[in-house]
């Protein structure tokens, strides 16, 4: 029995370390909301004009995405589906595998479960990070994902972004600002992993962008758990009723044991 649980628990930890996006890299925690369709709507729209076209959805299905997030079928078939499939078939697209392989080194990875596997915060965090390097083979880089083999295909509304060095403050294990005895001053050190967007080089501004950033995010979560609002409903109606027939027992119970007590 030992040996069967240190197995498993060998097994589960390539998981955990993946799905915690990395221990020595900082996450900006978003929560999502699967209640706000305006948001899960925009997230929708970006997801079908950036993503889709090399990162499939396969499974999710239009159809399905249009009444969960409320949008009209037609309006999707209209302006959503950029192909000749229908409503009623998976977010798919037509990149054949072996040359988005020669393209990118591995084929683009299905993002129907990318919350799942790597969290809001990882996607959030990582969508916001791509910077200039000219060493890569798309000139790009990412501060989450070292050496990422893809563009940064939300650049034209970013902006293009760069790593730039500033004096920060300096901090000990536990987060606190590490004061110079001597001078009384909170100590610095140089930063060079800031990043930067040059002016004018995106169609939003920075506020803008991190709620794009965020409807994306929230539309992958919605696809990761698109039960998940219909699994609330149902619960709080489960436990509406067990309340409800709690009482009745209760009632029965006082019935049945009345002679005898």
């Amino acid at each position: 029995m030992k040996k069967l649980l240190m197995i498993g628990a060998m097994l589960l930890a390539p998981v955990f370390a993946v799905a915690a996006g990395g221990s020595n890299v900082h996450l900006d925690h978003i929560k999502v909301d699967a209640t706000n369709q305006q948001s899960l709507q925009r997230g929708m729209q970006l997801y079908v004009n950036y993503c889709l076209g090399c990162h499939s959805a396969q499974y999710q299905r239009y159809e399905r995405a249009a009444t969960d997030l409320q949008i009209p079928v037609d309006l999707v078939v209209e302006h959503l589906i950029h192909s000749d499939q229908k409503a009623g078939e998976q977010m798919t697209n037509a990149m054949d595998s072996e040359q988005a392989k020669a393209w990118f080194g591995a084929p683009p990875p299905d993002l129907t479960n990318e919350v799942n596997l790597r969290g809001a915060d990882w996607v959030y965090t990582y969508l916001r990070s791509f910077y200039v390097d000219d060493s890569r083979p798309y000139g790009v880089n990412n501060v989450v994902f070292p050496s990422v083999g893809m563009p940064n295909v939300l650049a034209e509304v970013q902006g293009i972004q760069r790593k730039a060095c500033a004096q920060v403050p300096k901090v000990d294990a536990s987060g606190d600002i590490v004061i110079d005895t001597l001078t009384g001053q909170p100590m610095t050190v140089q930063n060079c992993d800031m990043l930067t967007v040059d002016a004018g080089t995106g169609t939003m501004d920075q506020a803008e962008f991190d709620q794009a950033a965020y409807d994306l995010t929230n539309f992958l979560a919605y696809m990761s758990k698109p039960y998940l609002q219909q699994s609330k409903s149902l619960g709080i109606k489960v436990i509406l009723f067990l309340l409800l027939m709690t009482v009745v027992f209760y009632f029965l119970y006082k019935e049945y044991w009345r002679d005898i007590h």
